[in-house]
């Protein structure tokens, strides 16, 4: 009996944001501890000869993918909206060997959903992106649900 199962892998890397424009502490530059949770769904392969039988997806390729997309680019690095760069902003970046720069607001929920875009393009056919979860603090996290994003 084919059961569709859930698998999840936990990732932690340390980056640094500000918030450009907004009203509270977070303009200012500080660093998160984050811990990005990737859920995947699929229906484990029952074929005998196949060296991964029994596995929706391996926790290794999993981890390749993750790692490739996500952590080896934001590990240790300065996440900063590209609003935010203007010319006095050359010298800032000079002093940074990681400076991410997005086209958006580096919030954890826009963090999250841009993660979540750039996972599920490179999954292996049969398994989906089911959930993305990013902890910014012990008690701060956002989600994004793909059921909640058809």
């Amino acid at each position: 009996m084919a059961s569709k199962i859930r698998v999840t892998k936990v990732f932690d890397f340390e980056a640094a944001h500000a918030l450009w424009n907004y009203n509270g502490q977070c303009s200012n530059l500080h660093g998160h501890s984050y811990k990005l949770y990737v859920t995947v769904i699929g229906t484990p392969t029952s074929e005998g000869s196949n060296p991964k039988n029994g596995m929706v997806m391996d926790f290794g390729d999993l981890k390749e993918v993750v790692n490739r997309e996500i952590v080896s680019q934001l590990d240790h690095a300065v996440i900063l909206n590209r609003a935010a760069m203007g010319e006095e902003t050359g010298a800032f970046r000079s002093m940074l060997d990681k400076c991410y720069i997005v086209d958006y607001q580096p919030t954890c929920e826009n963090l999250v959903a841009d993660f979540a875009h750039r996972i599920a393009g490179k999954l292996p056919e049969g398994v989906s992106l089911y959930r993305v979860r990013l902890d910014e603090t012990a008690t701060s996290y956002a989600e994004w649900f793909a059921s909640d994003n058809p």
